[in-house]
């Protein structure tokens, strides 16, 4: 069975957010979308009742592993336009590297955040595009990536995955985003969790991009990680 990391397990930034966010509405149960679900697997928090459900891109490995999986309510593979995900009936939405490796993303997104309720969370994860690794990822061609994968990341990491990476995937890209559509931005961090650094080969061609590059793409990070809060008054822009 695949590993799955799941992001509040670790008491970090997710569960603190989350918490706050119970605790202005106690005795409810939170309702949680996973999308991007075969590498994150959903909230785990102590006294907070969660009912979770899967969404992600009809891929073969990812199906193999939401098959073995059994922390999820219900689930749902295909294109991410069209999936079940009826409006406003989510708390939290988690977006676990899934912007980075699907087409229409700008689509996709608005989509989720319309299955969000009025004061929700999103729970962002993802691979940065103007990152060494970013770059490293998307322009090595998808036979390369497939022949080296097994090579370059831990045992049980899926994939390999599209690599995408359209604008949205970037700090600058998700930025204007939310600023477009009246969402608030609460954190923002940057982190190293780039399955590829694992391996000695995979570091030296990070760092390799980020000398040639003259640091344009760093190799200092290759995830961003954000908490983005969908507005609760009525004049904002309810998406």
């Amino acid at each position: 069975m695949s590993e799955v990391r799941s992001v509040a397990q670790r008491g970090d930034l997710f569960g603190q957010r989350v918490r706050e966010h119970c605790a202005m509405q106690p005795h409810r149960r939170l309702d949680v979308l996973v999308a991007g679900c075969a590498q994150d697997g959903p909230l785990v928090l102590e006294h907070v009742e969660t009912r979770a459900t899967g969404a992600d891109e009809d891929h073969p490995v990812i199906r193999r592993i939401l098959e073995e999986r059994a922390d999820l309510a219900s689930w749902s593979l295909g294109d991410l336009r069209c999936v079940p995900m009826p409006p406003r009936s989510y708390d939290v939405v988690q977006v676990s590297f899934l912007l980075e490796r699907v087409r229409h993303a700008e689509l996709v997104f608005d989509r989720l955040l319309q299955s969000l309720r009025p004061g929700g969370l999103v729970l962002l994860r993802m691979r940065d595009r103007g990152s060494a690794y970013g770059l490293l990822d998307r322009v090595t061609p998808s036979w390369l990536r497939g022949l080296l994968w097994r090579s370059l990341v831990p045992p049980g990491w899926p994939g390999p995955l599209p690599a995408v990476y359209e604008p949205l995937s970037s700090s600058d890209g998700l930025h204007a985003f939310c600023l477009s559509r009246g969402l608030m931005i609460t954190d923002e961090l940057r982190n190293t969790s780039g399955p590829a650094r694992s391996r000695r080969i995979g570091a030296a061609a990070i760092a390799a991009i980020s000398k040639l590059t003259n640091d344009r793409y760093p190799a200092s990070h290759d995830e961003i990680t954000m908490v983005i809060r969908k507005p609760q008054h009525h004049f904002a822009r309810l998406i």
